[in-house]
């Protein structure tokens, strides 16, 4: 059974389009990929309100196997930084930052030497 996509989502999904078709880089090709960001946008959303509803709490106490209590830090904040990460190489693949959007795009080499010489002496190659 296929699972809904969250109304967020979709609406964060649909700026996400907007967004590179401002920047000129939309290709719908892409789709799989924007629903995949949009999803982990809202997660992180979700985890940062949950996060900040815990008071911006870094470590916990945790009882290890063993019995010895030490501290930890907190798995909601270990999953805020993967989902950083996260978006921050999809927003490169997606190129919706300045960094992976700046990158311009290297022509291809002739590769036939031959023919730019002659074109170059005014000749057909």
């Amino acid at each position: 059974m296929a699972q809904e996509v969250r109304v967020e989502t979709l609406d964060r999904r649909r700026r996400v389009v907007e967004q590179m078709r401002d920047l000129g880089v939309y290709k719908s090709a892409y789709d799989d990929l924007i629903t995949i960001y949009a999803g982990m946008l809202d997660q992180y959303a979700a985890l940062n309100n949950q996060y900040e509803q815990s008071g911006y709490k870094v470590t916990e106490e945790y009882t290890n196997k063993a019995g010895a209590t030490n501290q930890r830090k907190v798995p909601i904040l270990n999953a805020i930084e993967s989902l950083r990460k996260d978006i921050a190489s999809y927003s490169d693949r997606l190129q919706l930052n300045p960094k992976s959007n700046s990158v311009e795009v290297v022509p291809t080499v002739n590769a036939n030497p031959l023919a730019d010489f002659m074109n170059s002496r005014g000749r057909d190659g």
